[in-house]
Parts: structure tokens; sequence; C-alpha cells
């Protein structure tokens, strides 16, 4: 018999950061040899950013995955072989293909149990990540679902470019999703505008076994800024409504950790304390699809957040995309 009231509820969550943790400082002395100025100070000034992670040489954004993975079926408690569905969210795959989803299959020992993909929306991957598991689930097609945000950005940063290479780091975060009758993902929202893929892409792609274009981050910061403030809170307060809930009703904000002027002025247009807001931008960078999942987890783990708590997770990434989920912990 059909479930009426079917949910998909956290069981659990996990992250994965490289063992490699770069200091602004020790940024700078690195661009200082390439000839590219930049401090501690000025970083900070502009992005709240203290420190990132960076991949060894031999690490993929599947191998950081697997850890997170690990780490949140771990926290569910659950036989990974009951995981149905596994959805990546990534920007920086470990092939053009098959999907970093299928390579973490593998490496979690699941065998033939349920679909798995990719999800391409950059920063706001893990959102759409969510919103996607969150439809299967309710739908009936699978019940226990992995959902990942994992990310090697530094594979893809010019290191002569200080406007783009001090933001962004490595990392991975996961949550596990298993359908139930108790609330969990009570709404989500997801747009996209192509017409300003311009301002935040890596346009190169590859063509007779080499790359054409360019594989390195370009971003208009400005423009960048200028459209995530505006669709943020758009979003925000469309999921809210969905779920039919005030930002009063947030106990905790979960933003995309890409700049800490951006996280406080969506706090602020949504009247939420900053107190109110996961913060982990200082150490984590901007992680991309992995800075939702990660920051999730930190409050998770260190008690902030608590069974019965309302979250609100955002998200704005090149595509141009942006989403949002409110979810009942």
């Amino acid at each position: 018999m059909a479930q009426t009231n079917l949910y998909s509820r956290v069981l659990g969550t996990g992250s994965y950061l490289p063992d490699e943790r770069v200091t602004n400082q020790e940024l700078a002395d690195r661009l200082a040899k390439q000839g590219v100025e930049t401090s501690d100070e000025w970083i900070v000034a502009r992005t709240g950013i203290h420190a990132r992670h960076f991949a060894a040489a031999n690490q993929t954004t599947s191998d950081l995955a697997l850890v997170a993975s690990q780490r949140a079926i771990e926290a569910a408690g659950i036989d990974p072989q009951s995981i149905d569905l596994i959805i990546v969210a990534t920007s920086t795959p470990d092939f053009v293909f098959p999907s970093t989803a299928c390579l973490l299959q593998n490496k979690l020992g699941i065998k033939n149990n349920g679909a798995a993909f990719d999800v391409q929306a950059v920063c706001s991957g893990f959102a759409y990540g969510i919103a996607t598991a969150d439809s299967f689930i309710r739908s009936g097609m699978n019940r226990t679902a992995l959902v990942i945000g994992a990310e090697t950005f530094s594979r893809i940063l010019d290191f002569k470019d200080r406007t783009t290479c001090v933001l962004f780091g490595d990392g991975a975060g996961a949550v596990i999703l298993q359908a139930s009758e108790e609330p969990g993902v009570l709404s989500s929202a997801l747009h996209a505008d192509g017409s300003h893929s311009d301002i935040l892409c890596t346009p190169g792609n590859v063509n007779g076994g080499v790359i054409e274009g360019s594989a390195f981050l370009h971003m208009d910061g400005q423009a960048v800024f200028k459209l995530a403030v505006n669709v943020l809170e758009k979003v925000a307060l469309e999921a809210l409504d969905k779920a039919r809930l005030t930002p009063d009703d947030i106990d905790w904000l979960i933003p995309h950790q890409a700049n800490i002027r951006i996280m406080q002025s969506t706090a602020r247009k949504l009247h939420l304390p900053a107190e109110r807001m996961v913060v982990t931008v200082g150490e984590h960078g901007n992680t991309s699809a992995a800075s939702i999942p990660l920051a999730l987890d930190v409050a998770v783990r260190d008690g902030r957040i608590k069974r019965g708590d309302h979250l609100l997770i955002e998200g704005v990434g090149g595509g141009f995309t942006w989403g949002a989920s409110v979810i009942r912990y």
C-alpha cells in the first residue's frame, strides 16, 4: 500500500577535508614566487577566508567523497547495501565519464543497487542534489539515498589570478536521506538562468585529446556578488513559503560558504541574527558543492544542530544556478 505522507529524513551526515591546510600567509608566499601579490589582510577583508584545504596529487574527488560517505553511513547506522540512490554534486569529476557517483558506488562496495549519477550545478549542486533525492524518495522510486557534494577545485584554479585562486578549497560532505513518515525535507526551490553563464565559468572542453578554451575558473566577482545577494533572498523566501514557515521558524541558516559578505547580506535580508547562521568559510574557503554539507556536518557534530531543528540551506553558483531547501532535522 502506498504511503500518503512520505518524507525524506536526514539519518546521518559526514564530511572530509584533505590533510593539507593552507593558510592565507602560506598561499601568499606561494603566489609571491610567481609574481602575484596578496596578503592575509587583503583576503580576510574581502572574503572572511583564513585558510583552505587542498587535495594531495593522488587524491581524486571520489576519494574525498568516499571518506565523507563512510562517515555519513556510520552516523546513520545503516548497511551500505541498503543505499539505492547515489547522487554526487560536483564540477570537478574524476573523469569525463563514467560519473563520479558510479566510481564512488564501486569504492563503497555497493553492487547493482539502484541508480548512481552526478549533478552539475556548481556551487548550487548540493541543493539540487537534495531536491532531486527528495523527489525520488517521495515518489516511492527509492528508499535510501546518499547525497554528496565533493570538489577538488584546486585543480582548476589559475594561481596567477589572485581574484579567484584565494577563494576556493577542496573537500566533501555527505548526507543519508531515508524514506520516513516523520517530516524531513519540507520543501525545495530550484532555479537557473543560462544568460549569466559567462560571469562564472570554466570555459574549456576536450577535443581530439586536447583542451580547447580555458581549463581555469573565470569569474566576474562584482557581477556574481550582485546577482547572488538578489537571488538568495528570493529563493529562501520561496522555499519557506512552500514549507509554510517564516524566517522566524528557522533555527539554522546554512548557506553556501562563498564569501562572508554575501552570507551576512542574506542573513540580514531574512532578518536572521548572525548567531543562527553556520559559518565555516573561514577555515574551508569556498568548496563549491561541498560547502553546504561540510557546514551541516560541522554543526551536527559539534552539537549546535539538534533533532527537530528547522534548517534552511541555500546556494548559488555558475550556470547561473540557485536553490534552497527547508529541512526538519
